[in-house]
């Protein structure tokens, strides 16, 4: 990538930072988001770094895609629909480098904002003397900031995942209504549509148990949630995938994003 095609993407990521912070309703939202995880985690009250990685865990798996939808599906939408699409294309600029600018700019308000929520969830640790987990309690000497750093940035990439989906959703749709349904039927997908397919499968017996380790990967949720019982919860004796499934879940977040952001960038710059 030369120097040129830096600068535009860079101009691209400026402007979409400052359509984000722009929007009233969507710093509402933004805000609204952080006070979710943080009562969250004040409510849990669980004392522990791994206790509250278990009670975020799977409203994290809800609360990401939401979060990542609603600032990334109508990105390339609202372009399309303004005109401003068709006024960028006379420009000498690549189809890549305008939907990588759109995916930095709104990458850096979605992972400030993801940051901020864990990191305010960790300061009530030490405030928080609730109850304690069993599994917890059984190996509080594992217990480590490090450990909840992990998902932390486990939950950065998997927010980065949801943001490149959601900018093929935006690319894609043709109305703002139209963008909102997929938008909805995309979260929905991801949150339990896809995991629920794989289920119906295994106990429909379409596919065999060894099998499962890969076909897991074809979920963004599954992927994540493997990671973060191997790199986060295998100290307090949780059942975590094979260094197999490890690879199989990184492939998958890696694929979902390379995919989305290809995808995004064919379908955005069409006529």
């Amino acid at each position: 990538m030369n120097r040129h095609t830096l600068t535009q993407v860079r101009t691209v990521a400026q402007r979409e930072f400052g359509t984000v912070l722009r929007s009233r309703l969507t710093l509402l939202f933004l805000a609204g988001y952080l006070a979710l995880v943080v009562g969250l985690a004040w409510l849990s009250a669980t004392g522990t770094y791994l206790g509250l990685v278990l009670d975020l865990l799977t409203p994290t798996e809800a609360l990401v895609p939401v979060l990542a939808f609603a600032l990334g599906y109508r990105s390339i939408l609202a372009d399309r629909e303004h005109g401003e699409l068709d006024t960028l294309r006379t420009y000498p600029l690549s189809r890549a480098a305008y939907v990588a600018g759109v995916y930095l700019g709104r990458a850096v308000v979605t992972v400030a904002v993801v940051l901020l929520g864990l990191l305010g969830a960790a300061l009530l640790v030490p405030l928080t003397e609730g109850r304690q987990i069993t599994v917890v309690a059984a190996h509080a000497t594992v217990d480590s900031p490090l450990l909840y750093g992990r998902f932390v940035a486990l939950t950065v990439a998997f927010a980065l995942v949801a943001l490149a989906v959601a900018l093929l959703v935006s690319a894609a749709a043709q109305s703002s209504r139209g963008g909102l349904a997929l938008a909805v039927g995309a979260v929905l997908a991801m949150v339990v549509g896809v995991d629920s397919a794989l289920v119906a499968a295994l106990t429909g017996g379409f596919v065999s148990p060894e099998g499962l380790t890969w076909l897991l990967a074809v979920s963004p949720n599954s992927a994540f949630r493997s990671l973060v019982f191997a790199l986060t919860l295998a100290p307090v004796g949780a059942s975590v995938p094979t260094g197999a499934g490890v690879a199989a879940s990184v492939l998958g977040l890696v694929g979902w994003t390379a995919l989305a952001l290809v995808g995004a960038a064919v379908v955005a710059w069409r006529s």
